[in-house]
């Protein structure tokens, strides 16, 4: 296996959001929404060399060596075997040290929904979720580091390269097949990761865990970040400050993205009309709900269920 870039979902575009470029995932109808990278090189493809974040998920594979990598101003020192989480809306700075000359990495970039059509888009609300809890960044809000032992170093670095092919050659079932490899990789994760009932006790956020939960109970219908911020107890400045510095978004991006796949979702699986879509995830207007879609997906609604 060389150096590459593997993706079934298109390019990786990102903005920025108070200064740091935040990298969101591009998405394909039809195709996983899923990319593998894997790098020997001085710095990792895309932004590696720039401050930035993700609002989708990321997990590190160090198949020999790395050297170190900051995330929320805490630097790592990773080495053979190491495997680092980190959630959306951490910011992952260039760190000043040395990466190692030989370093070989690997890198899983994917959406939560690729995992679980149905799970809730906000990393608060995963605390439950038995494959996406290590990504809670309440949890960790610098990252999380587990490691793994000589014996099953095979088995990560066997379903990383079949992950990788899959997605390279696009073979009848390749998409059902890269979930799998995926959702083998989190399972595997979630094993190495022992501690989840007293860890979960020492770090939730309550504030953020109840904004999410009125998220994902009232996404369906109209709602405001006043209508968030006073169900919860506080004003809607100070929320909006909490929940960018716990995940790089806003309340209003948070029920768009919840909005969105929910509709992408509906698309797929029903023969609503655009406008029933539109009126079931919150958007009364279908017309806005149209320009939304597009300037999210590049597409709009019909187009994306022909094209899937």
């Amino acid at each position: 296996m060389t150096t590459g870039h593997f993706s079934a979902a298109g390019p990786i575009v990102h903005r920025d959001v108070d200064g740091v470029p935040l990298v969101g995932y591009t998405r394909s109808p039809g195709a996983p929404a899923v990319t593998v990278a894997r790098w020997t090189s001085a710095s990792p493809p895309g932004l590696g060399d720039r401050e930035h974040a993700h609002d989708f998920l990321v997990l590190l594979y160090v198949e020999h060596r790395a050297g170190p990598m900051t995330v929320d101003g805490r630097t790592w020192h990773l080495d053979t075997g190491d495997v680092l989480v980190i959630a959306p809306g951490a910011v992952v700075t260039p760190s000043e040290g040395s990466p190692a000359e030989d370093r070989v990495v690997w890198a899983v970039f994917f959406p939560p929904d690729l995992v679980d059509p149905d799970a809730p888009s906000s990393p608060a609300a995963w605390r439950a979720h038995p494959l996406l809890y290590p990504f809670t960044r309440l949890r960790h809000p610098s990252g999380r580091r587990l490691h793994v032992v000589p014996e099953q170093r095979a088995a990560w670095l066997a379903d990383l390269t079949a992950l990788a092919d899959e997605l390279g050659t696009r073979r009848d079932g390749y998409a059902e097949a890269a979930r799998a490899h995926v959702t083998l990789l989190l399972v595997r994760l979630a094993r190495l990761d022992t501690d989840v009932p007293d860890d979960l006790r020492r770090h939730d956020e309550p504030l953020l865990a109840a904004t999410f939960d009125e998220i994902e109970a009232r996404f369906r219908v109209p709602v405001s970040t006043r209508d968030v911020a006073a169900v919860v107890g506080v004003s809607p400045g100070h929320l909006t400050t909490v929940l960018r510095r716990g995940t790089g978004r806003t309340v209003g991006q948070w029920l768009t993205e919840r909005r969105l796949q929910e509709a992408r979702r509906l698309l797929a699986t029903s023969d609503l009309t655009v406008a029933a879509v539109a009126g079931r995830v919150g958007y009364p207007d279908p017309g806005y709900f149209v320009r939304r879609f597009r300037a999210a997906h590049g597409l709009t609604p019909q187009e994306w269920r022909r094209a899937g």
